[in-house]
Order: structure tokens, then C-alpha cells, then sequence
């Protein structure tokens, strides 16, 4: 299993090479850190907490937390025991792991819409605007039962709408630019822009290498020129 977190940039088209244009959501995906590693002797389970992004303000308990990682959003996913020597805190999963054609699972909190009513909410028909239907037309109608007189548990309300963790499977991964680190995704995904993400796909996971700095080349030194003396000409006079 692989995973990565990413950010919602909105959606776009790209064209195949039958000159079909597919719909496709845009994600920014950055390199993530892997902030703790839970095992099953210690935690009672298997996973990785990994993170991405960069924070304005950490509090105590988080900062102890992550000790000198800055990062601004935090996942949880879960791992065989087996796999836990894999990983250690501090590695760096890139967008490497993802190539065209992978099929994902992509989770996010869809956008909040507020207290609606069942029209909205649940697609209710609602009520006939004429008849003696005055300003009723959006009406739940009755909602008690005929036996048992209370309205059982359960029962769709208006109430908040959205919100939520919504998970989408069977995305396909359309394209992928190692260069901006953007992930194309087939169709729509659940959220608002700049909103969190979260993938998963099957495969193997890798961790990304660091890049080592090369050394710079030493100066040479120089040697200073050596001045020219001009010879001093003096004017003679006539």
C-alpha cells in the first residue's frame, strides 16, 4: 500500500492521445515527512502519522510532538507490522510513488453548505404548490409515526449539511508532473480549493533520497601580477 497527502488546486481537462479531452482534478502533492512510526507493541497497532505543508504557529503539545518538523497537516495511516522496519521518522515520501494509470482512493472533507432543508439535504420532492399549499411547497410534512408516537431515530431532518469525510474509489491517475509536483486525477473529488487530501493506492511504497549537496570547488589562488616600472622620462629642456 502507498500514500501521500496532497491539496485540491481545482479541476481541468487533459487531452489523450485519441484526442479526447478527460476531466481531471488538479493536487499538488509536496513531499511529506513521516512524523511517528506506531507499533503494535507500543501503540497497540501499526502505522505511520505522516505530514506536509508548513505551519505559521505550533502550540506546546504539538511541538513537542514533532520535534523540529513544521508541518500544518497531519495523517494517520495504517501499516502491517511487518512493514514498520520500512520506515523511521524524519523520511521523505515523494510523488514519485504515483505513475499514470495507478488506481487510487482519494478521502476529503467535502465543502460545509450550513443548516438546509430536506429539499436539499435529501432531495425531497417536497409539497404541491397548489391545493391550499400556501408557503408549504418545501415542507418536510409529517414526520411522527402512525403506531409509535414519536419521531424515530434515524428519520431524515433538516439539519448541517456537509462537511463530512467523503471517500472516492476507483480514481484513476491520469498524468503525473514530477517537476510542479502535480497529481492529475480522473473526475471530481470532495472538497473545496486548497482543501486537504488524502491517497492511497496499491503498490510499494518508496522513500524518497535526499539530496546531498555537492561540495564546491576550492579557489585556487592566484598570484598577484608583478608590476611593470615604467621608466620616469624627463622633458629636457631646450
Amino acid at each position: 500500500m502507498k500514500f501521500i497527502l496532497g491539496k485540491k488546486l481545482g479541476m481541468t481537462q487533459k487531452y489523450q492521445e485519441s484526442g479526447a479531452s478527460v476531466a481531471v482534478t488538479k493536487l499538488f502533492v509536496e513531499p511529506c515527512t513521516i512524523t511517528q512510526v506506531k507499533t503494535l507493541d507500543r501503540d497497540g497497532y501499526a502505522s505511520i502519522q505522516m505530514g506536509c505543508g508548513k505551519a505559521k504557529h505550533i502550540n506546546k503539545p504539538a511541538r513537542g510532538h514533532l520535534k523540529d518538523k513544521n508541518v500544518s497537516f497531519i495523517k494517520e495511516f495504517r501499516i502491517t507490522e511487518a512493514e514498520k522496519d520500512k520506515f523511521k521518522v524524519g523520511d521523505i515520501v515523494a510523488i514519485q510513488n504515483f505513475v499514470p494509470g495507478d488506481i487510487v482512493k482519494v478521502s476529503g472533507i467535502s465543502k460545509g453548505k450550513g443548516f438546509q432543508g430536506v429539499v436539499k439535504r435529501h432531495g425531497f420532492k417536497g409539497q404541491p404548490s397548489t391545493h391550499g399549499h400556501k408557503d408549504q411547497a418545501r415542507m418536510p410534512g409529517t414526520s411522527g409515526a402512525g403506531g409509535k408516537q414519536h419521531v424515530f431515530p434515524g428519520k431524515r431532518m433538516p439539519g448541517r449539511m456537509g462537511g463530512e469525510q467523503v471517500t472516492l474509489k476507483n480514481l484513476e491517475v491520469i498524468d503525473v508532473d514530477e517537476k510542479d509536483n502535480i497529481l492529475y486525477i480522473k473526475g471530481a473529488i470532495r472538497g473545496s480549493v486548497n482543501g486537504m487530501v488524502w491517497l492511497e493506492g496499491e503498490g510499494e511504497i518508496t522513500i524518497a533520497q535526499p539530496q546531498v549537496s555537492q561540495p564546491k570547488p576550492e579557489a585556487t589562488e592566484v598570484a598577484p601580477k608583478e608590476e611593470v616600472k615604467t621608466a620616469e622620462i624627463k622633458e629636457v629642456k631646450s
